[in-house]
C-alpha cells in the first residue's frame, strides 16, 4: 500500500463565481491566486506561500445547477480497486475515473449515506504533509455522518483510518465525536452523527487554518459571507467558526487564538 493511501491530498471549490470566490478567500484565508494554465479550462490555484493548497473552478457543464461546495480528494494509488471497495461496502460512484493530463487521475464517490468525496492518484511522490495547524492550510476534516458507526466501518475499511480520541458530546445532544488518523500518527479529522433535524445532508467539511479567529470572522462577514456557529473553543485549545462564502459554499476556520 502506498504511504499516502487514505490521506486527504487536495481540496477544490466548485463555485458559480470564481473571481468573487478568489477575492473572498484571498482576503479571509490569505491565499494568493494564480491561473493553473491548464488547457481548455479555467482552473485557479490557491497558494499558501509557494505551496498549492486548493483549486477553484466553475461547475462542469454536465453538473447542471449544482450548489457551490468544497470537495476533498483522498489519495489512492489504485482508483479502480478503491471504487470496487467503495461499492462493495455500500458507497456509490458519481464520476468514473478520468485522467487530468500531466497531473493524475481522479474519480468522485460517496459513502453509504451520500457524503461526497473525490479520489486522486498520481505518479508523483506528492508534497510533504503540512505540519498540524500550519496557517493557510487545511487543519481538519470533518464528516457530519448519516450514522457514526456505519460511517466509521466504511471509511476505516476502505482507507485504513484508525480511531484517535473520542469526545462525548451527549451533553449538547450530539453523541460521540470520533477523531481519526491515517494508520496512526496525528489526528487529521473527526466524524459524528449528523444531528437530527440538521438542515444539511451528510457532508464533509474542511477547516482552513488562520492566525486569529475573531479578525478572520470579521473578514468573512465584511466580504459578504455568513457565520453559522462560533466562535467555539474545542478540545486542544483551538477555536473554530462554521461559515459560508457569498456563493453559499460551507467551510470552517480554525485558529489557536481568538
Amino acid at each position: 500500500m502506498h504511504k499516502n493511501y487514505g490521506k486527504f491530498c487536495w481540496y477544490e471549490l466548485i463555485t458559480p463565481d470564481v473571481p468573487a470566490a478568489e477575492r473572498f478567500y484571498a482576503s479571509v484565508v490569505g491565499w494568493s491566486m494564480r491561473d493553473s494554465g491548464m488547457e481548455g479550462m479555467n482552473y485557479t490555484l490557491a497558494y499558501a506561500g509557494e505551496n498549492q493548497v486548493a483549486g477553484l473552478m466553475s461547475p462542469p457543464a454536465e453538473a447542471g445547477e449544482m450548489p457551490a461546495m468544497w470537495m476533498g480528494y483522498i489519495f489512492s494509488d489504485d482508483i479502480e480497486s478503491t471504487l470496487k471497495d467503495i461499492t462493495a461496502n455500500g458507497g456509490s460512484v458519481h464520476r468514473l475515473p478520468q485522467d487530468i493530463p500531466g497531473v493524475g487521475r481522479f474519480a468522485v464517490a460517496a459513502d453509504p449515506h451520500g457524503a461526497v468525496f473525490s479520489l486522486f492518484s498520481t505518479a508523483d511522490e506528492g508534497p510533504a504533509d503540512p505540519g498540524m495547524m500550519e496557517p493557510q492550510r487545511v487543519g481538519w476534516h470533518e464528516l457530519m455522518a448519516g450514522d457514526l458507526d456505519e460511517a466509521w466501518a466504511f471509511y476505516s475499511r476502505i482507507f485504513g483510518w484508525t480511531k484517535d480520541m473520542a469526545v462525548d458530546m451527549s451533553d449538547a445532544g450530539m453523541g460521540t465525536y470520533q477523531t481519526f488518523a491515517v494508520r496512526g500518527g496525528n489526528s487529521i479529522g473527526g466524524m459524528m452523527t449528523n444531528p437530527p433535524g440538521s438542515p444539511v445532508p451528510p457532508v464533509w467539511g474542511y477547516y482552513f487554518v488562520v492566525e486569529g479567529l475573531d479578525a478572520a470572522g470579521k473578514r468573512v462577514t465584511d466580504g459578504g459571507g455568513q457565520i453559522f456557529m462560533g466562535p467555539m473553543e474545542v478540545p486542544g485549545g483551538a477555536w473554530i467558526i462554521n461559515c459560508a462564502d457569498p456563493q453559499g459554499a460551507h467551510f470552517s476556520l480554525v485558529a489557536m487564538h481568538r
